[in-house]
């Protein structure tokens, strides 16, 4: 009789832990006592993270393109057309629907979860069955087995979206980060493990499936928490119609994103569409470092605090403040030295991509901040607008591609500017309507950062001209030397700008203070 009373206390007591974990992963609550530093760690490390994943990424490429063929990595590029194309529908928005929604529960997650793994199982189940067919337009039988291997990469990613939601959610940026960079590590390895033994083609297979399962395996251990059966009524048809609007804002942004390669590949020829593409690839590559970061961790900060219009307010403001401070002068930067970059980048026949460079350098200066309007209508759980949203600007951007497409890549690229400017005011007024945030806001965070950034490429430009017989490098080291300089400075004489320049600096000891032990859910 005792021994069956202490069976029940143990599993009672069992049961009660296990029910403390699960209330714990869903409070939210103790987020809001130090949301800055959170937030603040969570941007460097996600910049760190980003930046081991480059070098991880350009180091696995010096490797491989040792031991594989060109063809080799073609082929897998064939298949990456099709697999691209299906990884927007890789969580059909249900991870942004748990990191957004103020209060959720263990059966609504759950629920989600599941829905994610048969959605990764039905895509997967369409690349094994379109696999003859993507073999048959390309001319290749070998594109059969490889893309029926790689869509084994969905399975795990369903099994994945719901706990690095609940990381996100949670602001658990260091174990998101640490996860990807391990598990990319893990399949750099294998594939040139893979490589050596004469694997070919396949090496590149093997690290795209050992990243999906060693993040999938990395996720479930970070979370321990663990999905009940699905149920009937638990109440997230509203997250699943989030979902869906994000999921279509996606697939719309997707087709405008590619529009302007499509119609300069067509009318304009490889080579057109070849510098077009590595001006903007170029360009985008070092504010796209320091974007993400900071858009990533926002969505989780600002979801936490979406019922505190005033301090809502004030992150947001802070968060295109920092943004802009950052991106502005450097896109200036990039833009006035853009043929010295591109000639010690990528050579003398890729300087005609100076032009288009400098033209698109013109809708980078204002779009990394203007698009943080996105944000605000996901955080606010608006997601309907936000699909308008898309749609609309999609809209305008197509056209513009369409109209500038008659005078060449050039064209586009000035186009494409003129269209980002023309939609601004009204993109920002729709988008803040009804919220907390004002267009008076955007303007007060980015008129600092704007002026700093104008007299700062005035600078430049004066440097860059008495420098014009000196060595690239010299070029671009002097103009960026001068630049900060000058920047700083423009900062510190304008008005409140050197107490911001101090606040700044504060946000450094930040980064290394050590984590409450309440953020470590489970």
């Amino acid at each position: 009789m005792d021994g069956t009373v202490d069976i029940a206390r143990r599993k009672n007591a069992r049961l009660c832990e296990e029910r403390e974990i699960i209330r714990d992963f869903f409070d939210t609550e103790y987020l809001k006592a130090d949301l800055k530093e959170r937030s603040v760690r969570g941007g460097a490390v996600t910049i760190v993270a980003q930046a081991a994943s480059f070098f991880l990424h350009m180091g696995s490429t010096v490797v491989l393109a040792r031991l594989l063929t060109p063809q080799d990595f073609g082929l897998i590029a064939m298949v990456a057309a099709v697999t691209n194309f299906a990884m927007m529908f890789k969580d059909i928005g249900l991870s942004m629907a748990t990191v957004q929604k103020p209060d959720i529960n263990h059966t609504q997650v759950s629920t989600l979860f599941w829905i994610n793994v048969a959605t990764g199982m039905v895509i997967a189940a369409c690349l094994v069955a379109l696999a003859p067919a993507v073999a048959s337009f390309y001319g290749n039988a070998r594109l059969t087995p490889v893309t029926m291997a790689l869509a084994g990469t969905f399975v795990f990613g369903g099994l994945t979206v719901q706990h690095q939601a609940l990381l996100s959610r949670h602001m658990r940026f260091f174990s998101l980060s640490l996860i990807s960079i391990i598990a990319m590590a893990i399949g750099v390895a294998a594939a040139i493990v893979a490589g050596i033994l004469g694997a070919g083609y396949w090496s590149l297979v093997i690290m795209y499936l050992v990243i999906a399962a060693g993040t999938a395996l990395g996720t479930w251990i970070a979370v321990p928490w663990r999905p009940c059966l699905p149920r009937n009524r638990t109440g997230v048809r509203e997250m699943l119609g989030f979902g869906g609007n994000v999921t279509a804002f996606n697939f719309v942004n997707y087709f405008a994103r590619n529009m302007d390669n499509i119609l300069i590949g067509k009318f304009c020829g490889a080579g057109a569409l070849g510098l077009y593409s590595k001006a903007y690839g170029l360009l985008m590559l070092p504010i796209s470092q320091i974007r993400r970061p900071l858009t990533s961790v926002a969505v989780p900060a600002l979801s936490r605090i979406q019922d505190d219009p005033k301090r809502y307010t004030s992150y947001y403001s802070k968060l295109v403040l920092v943004l802009s401070f950052v991106s502005m002068p450097l896109t200036v930067f990039l833009a006035v030295c853009s043929r010295s970059i591109i000639h010690l980048l990528l050579g003398d026949q890729w300087l005609e991509a100076s032009g288009i460079f400098q033209i698109l350098a013109i809708t980078a200066f204002i779009q990394p901040t203007w698009s943080t309007v996105g944000l605000v209508l996901l955080s606010l759980g608006q997601s309907r607008r936000y699909l308008r949203f898309g749609l609309i600007n999609s809209l305008g951007v197509v056209t513009s591609f369409a109209v500038g497409i008659r005078w060449g890549a050039m064209g586009v690229a000035a186009a494409y500017a003129v269209a980002n400017y023309l939609i601004l005011f009204p993109s920002l007024w729709y988008c803040y309507r009804g919220t907390p945030i004002s267009i008076r806001t955007f303007l007060r965070a980015i008129i600092r950062p704007v002026i700093a950034s104008v007299v700062t490429v005035s600078v430049i430009v004066v440097a860059r001209r008495l420098l014009v017989s000196q060595h690239d490098i010299t070029v671009v080291s002097v103009c960026l030397g001068i630049g900060i300089s000058a920047y700083l400075l423009v900062w510190s004489l304008m008005p409140g700008g050197f107490q911001l320049l101090r606040e700044f600096a504060r946000y450094v000891p930040l980064i290394f203070a050590k984590k409450p032990r309440d953020s470590e859910i489970g």
